[in-house]
């Protein structure tokens, strides 16, 4: 099966019809957004029948299911993630500032607002980890894979996973 099959197979077995699945163009691009109900593949991943297309799959699907399940952790990231993302960008502009022009009271305004992008990663990281569980637990329910195939899926989807705690462990660095 093709990774969009089976994005397709878990998401009807858990019951979720209003999700639609894409394709999207480049890399690492795969991603569920909960506000338009899609969950998006890219090139590499929508059409492959690899292992590790199947586990970015699986994982995108778990993010669904978090979202059909009402998971509060899904929706604090789904209402912080756009104010995230302009205040990673503003602090890091402040802080350089700050430090550029010696008006170090700049620099610790830059300070406070990454703290919050810091408090973003850690909201994150669980949704990430439940994300993946739930992926492995839908590949096994759904037999879309076996044996070793398994396993690496399951390495896939722990590695995806450890991509998120390096971000929050590194972030205060």
């Amino acid at each position: 099966m093709t990774a969009e099959a089976c994005a397709f197979s878990i998401l009807s077995n858990a019951g979720i019809t209003d999700v639609s699945i894409q394709r999207i163009e480049g890399e690492l691009t795969d991603h569920y957004s909960p506000s338009e109900k899609v969950l998006r593949l890219s090139d590499s991943v929508y059409g492959s029948t690899s292992v590790a297309a199947i586990g970015v799959a699986a994982r995108e699907c778990g993010h669904a299911i978090q979202d059909e399940e009402g998971y509060v952790p899904l929706k604090l990231r789904t209402v912080f993630a756009p104010i995230a993302n302009i205040v990673s960008t503003l602090s890091g502009i402040l802080i350089t500032a700050g430090l550029a022009f010696d008006f170090l009271g700049l620099a610790r305004v830059g300070v406070l607002l990454f703290t919050f992008v810091v408090i973003f990663r850690l909201i994150t990281l669980p949704v990430e980890i439940d994300a993946s569980r739930r992926a492995l637990i839908a590949i096994e329910e759904n037999d879309l894979l076996r044996g070793s195939e398994l396993e690496g899926a399951g390495k896939v989807l722990k590695a995806a996973t450890l991509t998120y705690a390096v971000a929050l462990f590194s972030s205060p660095l």
